[in-house]
């Protein structure tokens, strides 16, 4: 379990989907939105191509806290703002620190980024300990 008072940071989590992530994420999630699995479809409605399921990113912010706090059971609430399109083959880093701590209870504020653009910003955890 990862330090948790206030102002610490959570261990930073570093993933690299790889480029078959979407077609993978999208047979798991039943979300077969052709932005996420076709390249030619993406691009022809102004994307840079293929982008990540929103989802997938949001699991990522989701995977650090639980790291931080000893496993998933710890992990009682989660809200997090999409803002930018994840894009595969491009590192996401999801980075978080204390806000509050609490009769047991951990806030903790969070931002997930790929090449500098937060793709998930004012995420807020809620931990349990």
């Amino acid at each position: 379990m990862a330090d948790l008072d206030v102002g610490a940071q959570i261990p930073e989590l570093r993933t690299t989907p790889d480029r078959f992530l979407t077609a993978r994420y999208a047979g798991a999630s039943g979300d077969f939105n052709p932005i996420h699995i076709d390249e030619e479809f993406a691009r022809s409605v102004g994307l840079p191509g293929r982008i990540l399921h929103g989802l997938w990113t949001m699991a990522q912010v989701a995977r650090a806290q639980t790291d931080a706090a000893g496993g998933p059971e710890h992990l009682r609430r989660l809200s997090v703002q999409f803002r930018g399109m994840g894009v595969p083959e491009q590192e996401v880093l999801v980075t978080g620190t204390v806000r509050e701590v609490s009769d047991g209870r951990v806030l903790v504020d969070t931002v997930a980024e790929q090449s500098g653009t937060q793709i998930i910003r004012n995420a807020e955890a809620e931990l349990e300990l």
